[in-house]
């Protein structure tokens, strides 16, 4: 009686030989889509933008992370000095900047 009991019983803890792989599978096309969609756009981005930084010169208009619009005036390797006003002069360190951008209002 017992051994009947138990032969439906270890049927059923065995698990299926396909869908161990199927699970590797799934998993491994998440990682993928994951990539495709969140890690390589921001990879691009981020590349773009060491390139706009390493790109900058005297005269280039650039906006920082806080908001701040002004006109390079020298620029080093770590840093640029900004012009955002008449004979007003700020030093800001190059990860700062986000973007160059348009004159506001023109």
């Amino acid at each position: 009686m017992n051994l009947l009991i138990s032969m439906p019983l270890a049927q059923a803890a065995a698990p299926a030989a396909g869908s161990s792989w199927t699970m590797w599978i799934m998993l491994a096309l998440i990682f993928v889509v994951m990539w495709f969609f969140m890690i390589r756009p921001q990879r691009k981005q981020q590349k773009e933008l060491q390139n706009f930084r390493d790109a900058l010169k005297k005269g280039d208009k650039v906006v920082t992370i806080g908001g701040i619009y002004g006109t390079i005036v020298e620029v080093k390797e770590e840093s640029v000095l900004m012009e955002v006003d008449s004979n007003v002069k700020i030093r800001v360190s190059k990860n700062a900047l986000v973007k160059d951008f348009a004159e506001p209002g023109k």
